[in-house]
This record gives structure tokens, C-alpha cells and sequence, in this order.
């Protein structure tokens, strides 16, 4: 075998900026050695020196003789040695060894490192290479024509050249015909956005289409054993068979080139949002109906933390979406009974800065999440987050709105982990878990559906305070301490100490600006917003009727711009365009109840109250609400068991409780059981909900009607 080496001297050809160059004289100078080199094409001269020529990427010498070369056919050497066994190792040595005895008379190849006993008669230098042949051919029981090959390759590669096509790991796709191969890839590549096929459907389509296509007899068609162990093979190319359809249309749609991503710096540079259907069945408290809950998110990219949480029963709207933005500007009060360790300290300010706490402006009291001003929302294409209310927040905060590739969930990873992190370590440890498909889903799951939505929101809050945001994350390191893994409480004093700066709302008050806008007029008893009436402290000014907001390009007109939460219509707010002021109203039932009520509570409390009152208002509404509601906030078993029961009773019964709608036209949607349709609320177009995340999921149900289709999904 030829070296590696290659003659650099007077004669040695070289390529040289594209042209044929050849050595004619070499000088030796005090700065160092130098050639002249002349073209072969039109013989002009040129000065070089040696370095230049050797190290330049421009130039690349032309070898006489033979030898390795990079662009050699066939693997490296290494590459071949080591895909082998240990067994097949040994092997390989011995065959080698016996070879070198056969070529030079020697095991080692060398006269200079003699075995004992070497070289032996039967093959020494003076034996002609034909006997040596023979005689070894005869020791190790194999032909001669066997023997010739072993030299041939061991000529051409060396040791690795001896390896046997098993032993290397050749695969069948390397032996059979590259045609039927590549039609079978063809036929699996077709079905990525279809059902499952067998493997003997796509080798019986494979079959046919390679007899069109080349016609019979031209392309040998292999067995079917074969055929099954080329698919194997495909398999890993474009998984068609093994993993779930869903799993094999995210891996075909795998970008070609190296993958790239956002990389925040900071916290709170990027804020990821994303809405998912969670595992578990929950117990409206209301309607005493199994419903689905729909979890929407915020979390800061860079530091994991999940600074927004939203649980809304059967689908989610845009204002849910603007809600849990609201959230990072106004983090929600930590609870009552939460370890010292869960609650965030101050302002989202990490525990590592000593701050004095007479100088901070607003409330001390503990939050639930840090605050923070996202500078860039990443969603998907949703309906909920393209929705123009979404959209003009975030422009009148100056938030960026980067949206992901349509239908890829690993733009969004980092929050899709998290989806998967807590249906594998809260969601199912809850009654009431059903699984993530339907083949993993038990018998009865909603029999077992003893969490209410608002008990089942806290608990999730509570795990992500006290669990997830104090868990070390593989994600989250420093390059410089690469072994140190961090949490999300602690990469958030990492980016503090990073960053040297935090960006957090610069007024609080800003977070009403999420909330929706209701316009209505002043009347001498208050405001009216779907038949409710809301009274309180005014602006100076206000008590005239007479608002600075222009009526339709009329001048001054008498409309109020209402700020109203449907999630809480206990209260509306309302900012004085003058002094900036926020001033908060209050419904005039709301002091009859002490916790929150929704929009769509309200809508249905309004429709047993027509059940069984001729004139009903919302005092009997809400009194009959409260009536119905406490059975279900009941805290022993028995209640809740009562609340099952009450549940699959109202189940069974097809009663339509609103036979002729609702009496209030400007009110709240009404409520249909059974999935039948509903009038759909004017303000709530069909731009404000959706999301396109999960490709195999359902359609989801207009959010016209809160509770319409909640059994239909069971």
C-alpha cells in the first residue's frame, strides 16, 4: 500500500487558483522558503512562498502516485472498525494477521518484529506466493480463490478492508434494487395524512406500481421476508408504522436544514401563550354538568415561570387569552395556607435584592407569579390570539406579536413540555383523569369527577407554585456551570443578575386595558350592561350625562367606554379620561354574593328563575343561583355524591327549560342542553375563539353558548 504522503519538490504539480502549476526551483530565503512556480496553460512565473502554498485553501497538490484520498469510495477505516463487534474485532485481527503472514512471512507485516518461530518454511521470502497460497489455504480450511479475495481487499483497504458486508452493517437497502426501494418510500411518503396502512398493503402497492411503471420482469420484485426488513429499514427514514399517525405527521413535516429558534436573554423578552384541553373531567358547579376544561397559559421563555393561568370549561375565548396576559401585568395574591417558599416576593423582585419595602408604591402582599412586561407574545394562529381586541392591547402596550409556523407545537416547546409535565405529574394522580387518547381512557372516568372547575383551577395554581416553579429543569442552565441544573425561581434571579435589569408594568393600572369594552350611557340610576345595573362613585362631572368622548363624530356625546371582566360582573371599571383615574362600580346584587360570577352563570341562573317564576328579576335569579350553587360547593362526600347524582339526573332528562329564548335581547346567549343551538352574543364574533394547535382534536363549539355542548364531547 501507498502512503499518505505526497513529494513537494522541483516537478510537483499543485492547483492553484483554478490553474495547473508546476515547480521548477526552490529557494531558500532569510524569511523563509520560497518556490517558483510556472502555469501550464501559458507559462507565466510566479513567486511563491512555501507556507502560502501548503496552508492556502486555494491551492491542493497534485499526487503521482496512488494512495487514500478523502473522496475515496466506501466508508473510512474508522468508520468501518468501529461499527464492529467485539467478536467480529478479533476476527478481523486474525484474518489480518494471516495475510501479512502469506504476503511478507510475517504476522505483524515486518521482519523487524519476528513472532517466535518466524517466518515459517512453509512461507518464507524465498517460497513462491502460489505455494504460500496454497499452504495457507490448506491451515485455515477455506479455497484459494477466498484466500486471493482477502489479500485483494486487505490491498485496497487495509484491515477494514477485510470486513465482512455483515459484520459492517451493510443493510438491504444497499443489495436490492434502488427502484422498488424508492417506489416503496413513494407509497409510505403519500400516506403521511391518511389512516394507518399494513406493511403488506404498501408492499403489495409498491409491487403494482413498480409493474406500471417499468413493466414486468424488469425490476426484480423481492420476497417478502426481504420486502418486510427494506420497510423496517424505510422505517427510520419516514416513520409510517410503529408510532402513532400524529407522531409520523409532526416527523414528516421536520424542516430539512439545521433546526433554529428564539433564544431569549432575558426574562420576560419572550412570552409564550398556548391553549390545551386538559386529561381530567371537572363538575361544573352551576349546571351540575361533566365538562371539559381548556387551559390557557403564559410563561416567560427564558425562565420557565408561568406567569398566566386560565381554566375555562368547554372552550376558550379571546378575552381568556387577554385575561391571562392581564395576569403578568396584575399577578394574582398567593394563597392562604402556600408555603413560604411559593409565594413570590415582592413586585416579582427575587429574594437575592435587599429593597426596602416603605419605598415600594402598592400592595405588599405576596403574588402567585412574578410580574413582568412581556416585549414579545409568541402564539400560534388561534382565533383567541389574532382576535382584534388581543391585537390592539398588545399595540397600545407595545408588545410585539410573533406568531409560529402554523401547526408546529416545537416553536412553542418549551410550553408544550409543560402541558405534558403536568398531565404526567398532577393531572393524573386527580379523579376524574381520562387519559390523553381514547385508548387510554377507563371505564367510567366522569363518575369519579369530584373537582369543581374552581377547585381544580386552584390546584393547579398551587402545583405550579409550590412544585413546578422550585423543580430544576434540564432546560435551564448556564453555559458556564453546565452541570448546575436550575429551576424557574432560580433562573429568574439568574436573569436578574444576568440582565442587570427587569422589565416590569410600569403602572398596574394598564392591565385594565385587557378587560372588554362595553359602551353604554349614564342614567340617573347608573350604568346598564345586559340588564344589569351597576352604581358607585363617579367622575367629577360625570353626574351631567354629558361624556368627553365623541358620539359618532357629533361632538360631545353621552356613551361611557365600560371595562368589564366576564368572568367577574360584579364589578366594572371605568377610567376618567381627565385625571386618569380608575373608578370601580359595583352590580347592585353583588353584595348578596361573595364570590365571582360569569356572564354565562348569569345567563343561566336567568333561565331557572323564568323556569319557575312569571316575572323573575336577577335578586330571585341570583338567590336561586346561589341555592343551586351552594349543594355543589358542599365539602363532605355526601354533598358531592348528592352532586353526582343531581348531575346524571339532569343527565337523562331532555327538558328545554327557554322553550321561547331569552326576554332580554341585549342579554347574555341563552343555554340549550343537548348541544342544540343558540343565539350567539353580537360582541362575540367567531374571530374570538379557536386554536389550531392539536390537528386531532374535534372541532371546537361556538362560545356563543357557554355550557351547550358539554356532553358532547363525554
Amino acid at each position: 500500500m501507498s502512503g499518505a504522503a505526497a513529494r513537494v519538490g522541483v516537478g510537483t504539480r499543485f492547483m492553484y487558483d483554478g490553474e495547473i502549476v508546476e515547480v521548477i526551483e526552490m529557494i531558500a530565503t532569510a524569511v523563509g522558503n520560497e518556490v517558483v512556480l510556472r502555469t501550464k496553460t501559458n507559462g507565466q512565473i510566479r513567486r511563491v512562498a512555501i507556507r502560502e502554498l501548503l496552508t492556502s485553501e486555494s491551492a491542493r497538490v497534485i499526487p503521482e502516485e496512488s494512495g487514500p484520498s478523502s473522496d475515496d469510495p466506501g466508508e473510512l477505516s474508522s468508520v468501518v472498525t468501529a461499527m464492529l463487534t467485539e467478536p467480529d474485532r478479533i476476527q478481523l485481527l486474525e484474518r489480518a494477521e494471516h495475510v501479512r503472514e502469506v504476503l511478507t512471512g510475517y504476522r505483524s507485516g515486518s521482519e523487524q518484529l519476528p513472532a517466535a518461530g518466524e517466518p515459517r518454511g512453509e512461507y518464507g521470502p524465498a517460497v513462491p506466493l502460489t505455494r504460500r497460497y496454497a499452504a495457507k489455504a490448506a491451515e485455515l480450511g477455506i479455497g484459494v480463490r477466498t484466500l486471493r479475495r482477502w489479500v485483494g481487499d486487505y490491498r485496497r483497504g487495509g484491515e477494514a478492508g477485510l470486513a465482512s458486508g455483515r459484520a459492517a452493517g451493510n443493510r438491504p437497502l444497499e443489495q436490492r434494487d434502488q427502484r422498488w426501494v424508492e417506489t416503496a418510500l413513494e407509497v409510505m411518503v403519500e400516506h403521511t395524512a391518511q389512516s394507518r396502512l399494513s406493511r403488506t398493503m404498501v408492499i403489495e402497492r409498491t409491487n403494482a406500481r413498480v409493474i406500471a411503471r417499468f413493466r414486468a420482469g424488469v425490476v426484480r420484485l423481492p420476497s417478502r421476508a426481504t420486502a418486510f426488513r427494506i420497510l423496517e429499514d424505510l422505517e427510520r427514514r419516514h416513520p409510517t408504522f410503529r408510532l402513532s399517525t400524529t407522531r409520523n405527521r409532526d416527523i414528516a413535516t421536520r424542516p430539512d436544514g439545521p433546526y433554529g429558534k428564539l433564544r431569549p436573554t432575558r426574562p420576560g423578552e419572550y412570552l409564550l401563550m398556548d391553549a390545551t384541553r386538559l386529561d381530567v373531567f371537572a363538575l361544573d358547579p352551576v349546571t351540575l354538568r361533566w365538562v371539559q376544561a381548556e387551559l390557557t397559559v403564559g410563561m416567560d421563555w427564558y425562565t420557565r415561570c408561568i406567569v398566566g393561568i386560565r381554566l375555562t370549561p368547554v372552550s376558550t375565548k379571546a378575552v381568556d387569552a387577554a385575561a391571562t396576559l392581564y395576569q403578568a401585568f396584575r399577578p394574582r395574591p398567593a394563597g392562604k395556607d402556600w408555603p413560604a417558599h411559593a409565594v413570590w416576593p415582592e413586585h416579582g423582585i427575587p429574594r437575592s435584592l435587599l429593597v426596602d419595602a416603605s419605598a415600594i408604591d402598592g400592595p405588599m402582599a405576596g403574588a402567585a407569579s412574578p410580574a413582568l412586561a412581556p416585549e414579545t407574545i409568541v402564539i400560534d394562529h388561534g382565533k383567541i390570539y389574532v382576535s382584534e381586541h388581543l391585537t390592539s392591547v398588545c399595540q397600545r402596550m407595545g408588545i410585539s406579536i410573533q406568531p409560529a409556523r402554523l401547526r408546529t407545537g416545537r416553536d412553542k416547546g418549551p410550553v408544550e413540555r409543560f402541558f405534558r409535565t403536568l398531565r404526567e405529574d398532577l393531572l393524573q394522580a386527580l379523579p376524574g383523569y381520562k387519559g390523553p387518547d381514547v385508548h387510554s381512557r377507563g371505564v367510567a372516568p366522569e363518575s369519579e369527577a369530584f373537582f369543581y372547575l374552581d377547585e381544580l383551577e386552584a390546584i393547579i395554581r398551587e402545583w405550579v407554585a409550590v412544585v413546578y416553579h422550585h423543580r430544576p429543569h434540564e432546560s435551564l442552565l448556564d453555559p458556564h456551570l453546565p452541570s448546575v441544573k436550575m429551576s424557574p425561581a432560580v433562573m429568574f434571579e439568574h436573569g436578574i443578575a444576568r440582565a442587570g435589569y427587569i422589565e416590569v408594568p410600569r403602572d398596574p393600572d394598564l392591565g385594565y386595558e385587557f378587560l372588554k369594552v362595553q359602551w353604554r350611557t349614564l342614567q340617573h340610576y347608573g350604568f346598564e350592561v345586559h340588564g344589569r345595573r351597576y352604581h358607585g362613585e363617579l367622575p367629577p362631572g360625570c353626574r351631567d350625562g354629558a361624556s368627553p368622548y365623541p358620539d359618532r363624530g357629533k361632538g360631545r356625546g353621552r356613551w361611557w367606554p365600560l371595562h368589564v371582566d366576564p368572568d367577574d360582573i360584579t364589578r366594572i371599571y371605568l377610567r376618567d379620561p381627565t385625571s386618569r383615574r380608575w373608578y370601580p362600580l359595583e352590580w347592585e346584587h353583588a353584595r348578596s354574593m361573595q364570590i365571582p360570577l360569569s356572564e354565562d352563570a348569569l345567563a343561566f341562573a336567568r333561565r331557572l328563575a323564568r323556569a319557575k317564576c312569571t316575572y323573575p328579576d336577577d335578586r330571585i335569579a341570583v338567590a336561586d343561583l346561589l341555592e343551586r350553587w351552594n349543594l355543589g360547593l358542599g365539602s363532605s362526600m355526601t354533598e358531592r355524591r348528592m352532586a353526582l347524582r343531581m348531575a346524571r339526573e339532569d343527565a337523562a332528562l331532555d327538558l328545554d327549560l327557554d322553550p321561547d329564548g331569552p326576554t332580554d335581547p341585549t342579554g347574555p346567549p341563552s343555554v340549550t342542553r343537548h348541544g342544540t343551538s343558540a343565539p350567539v352574543d353580537a360582541a362575540q364574533t367567531s374571530e374570538d375563539i379557536g386554536d389550531d394547535d392539536a390537528e386531532d382534536e374535534p372541532d371546537r363549539p361556538d362560545d356563543g353558548d357557554f355550557y351547550a355542548d358539554a356532553l358532547e364531547y363525554l
